[in-house]
């Protein structure tokens, strides 16, 4: 199978939620199998006695048990899948659609307990079917059935209590952080000054390659999103056939049928098309694998939705921004991609477009400030997620910080007419509005005619 299939594969499994429950079915069938056997050598070795032994139970009272422990995991499993129905319906309508493929449906916990329902509802059911075969009560299962009844009821009420929790917005927006941050430092594993080298954007012919590509591979299939690419597998083939690959569009752009998928540079005759376009996965929706900006455009996502005029949550927003200057300041103490993969000999291989710090920096930013224009939390918050920014990051990533401030400053003049107003908005404040002025490392930056009594 293809990298590309397996990728596409593995990701689409990542996010199923009826996994959980087929294997559930398997593994009922194997622990089933093996409680029976089970149950043989403890009645062969003495141990209990299959009319008196674990509950001691007649065929009336099993059957009665059973048939509620059934009815409890059948319950518990529609209550699940209604649940989620409506968390997606909620977080698509409050929050933004992309968090349901990137964290709703990948959570393992909301997983686990599906499949602990789907088991033990299975369980009973083939208990059921056991006690109406046997002259004797099957004492071992009936136990066992009762133990995943119980579980099934406490995972119920944990299900409850864990998705009211996850559907909060500082959960989300912290859960997409999170993944963010795990992203960025495997995209970017080198901090500055631990990489050979952190220039700027090199240009095709950097390295003496020539101007005019040898030859273009252009993708063929559906028009789709790249997802992520084989890094070493393409690495590899570009240094056994002795040419350089450059990629054409970046992860997670949209290409079209017969776009250029790669341009390749020198002995493109011994390149097999085909194998190459199956080192790329493409899907219908970005992921973070290979994306860290797609972790802050979730987050920038969320901001935007928080404050548009239907929702008018600045608050959120705000716990939008602590997020992004986590992952913010993680992004500028990295070296960032110089956009070529080389070989032991330092010969490029693979040429791609990654985002730059000035990228990032505009992510961050320019769409939150305009949409919260007017907005003393949002003003205020994004100062003091720049005056902390300058704080940490070294003085290379300054200039675009700078050229953030004064935009902030000529949107705050634009915005409000009355000095106070102004003012106040000119002060960095970590909670938006209600934090105390001249905090450590903003001390300086509020206006000096502002006073505290």
């Amino acid at each position: 199978m293809p990298w590309n299939r397996r990728y596409s594969l593995a990701s689409y499994l990542r996010s199923a939620l009826w996994v959980a429950p087929v294997l559930a079915v398997v593994v009922s069938m194997a622990v089933k199998r093996l409680s029976e056997v089970l149950a043989a050598w403890l009645v062969a070795g003495g141990v209990y006695d299959r009319r008196t032994g674990f509950w001691g139970i007649d065929e009336t009272e099993a059957h009665s048990l059973l048939e509620r422990i059934f009815t409890l995991n059948l319950s518990c499993l529609v209550f699940a899948f209604g649940s989620m129905l409506v968390a997606i319906q909620v977080a698509s309508g409050q929050y933004t659609p992309r968090v349901i493929a990137t964290t709703l449906l990948r959570d393992r916990v909301i997983r686990l307990i599906v499949g602990l329902f789907a088991f033990g509802m299975l369980w009973a059911n083939r208990t059921l079917i056991e006690l109406g075969q046997m002259r004797e009560v099957p004492q071992l299962q009936v136990f066992l059935a009762s133990i995943f009844g119980l579980a099934s009821l406490v995972a119920f009420i944990v299900l409850i209590d864990y998705g009211a929790r996850s559907l909060r917005p500082v959960s989300l927006v912290q859960r997409v952080g999170q993944q963010g941050m795990a992203v960025i430092k495997q995209v970017y594993p080198a901090l500055l000054g631990q990489a050979r080298t952190h220039r700027p954007q090199p240009t095709a012919d950097a390295d003496g390659l020539p101007d005019v590509p040898t030859r273009v591979i252009y993708h063929k299939g559906k028009s789709a999103i790249v997802l992520a690419l084989h890094l070493d597998g393409l690495a590899g083939a570009a240094q056994r056939a002795g040419c350089v690959f450059e990629f054409a569009p970046q992860v997670g752009d949209f290409v079209g049928m017969d776009e250029p998928l790669f341009y390749v540079y020198g002995n493109a005759g011994a390149i097999i098309d085909d194998r190459v376009r199956g080192m790329v996965a493409f899907g219908a929706e970005r992921t973070m694998e290979q994306d860290p900006m797609f972790a802050f455009r979730i987050e920038v996502d969320i901001a935007l939705k928080a404050l548009s005029a239907a929702i008018n949550d600045p608050t959120t927003a705000v716990l939008v921004i602590d997020q992004l200057q986590r992952m913010l300041g993680m992004v500028g103490k990295r070296a960032l991609h110089d956009n070529k993969i080389r070989d032991g000999s330092g010969q490029p291989r693979l040429i791609l477009r990654t985002p730059n710090w000035e990228d990032y920096v505009h992510m961050c930013f320019r769409e939150i400030r305009q949409c919260g224009a007017g907005s003393l939390q949002i003003e205020r918050r994004l100062r003091a997620m720049v005056q902390q920014l300058l704080a940490t990051l070294p003085a290379q990533r300054h200039p675009a910080l700078h050229v953030e401030r004064e935009l902030l400053d000529l949107e705050v003049q634009r915005e409000h007419m009355f000095k106070q107003d102004s003012a106040l908005a000119r002060i960095p404040d970590s909670q938006g509005l209600g934090g105390a002025a001249g905090a450590p490392g903003m001390r300086g930056h509020a206006p000096a005619a502002q006073t505290r009594h």
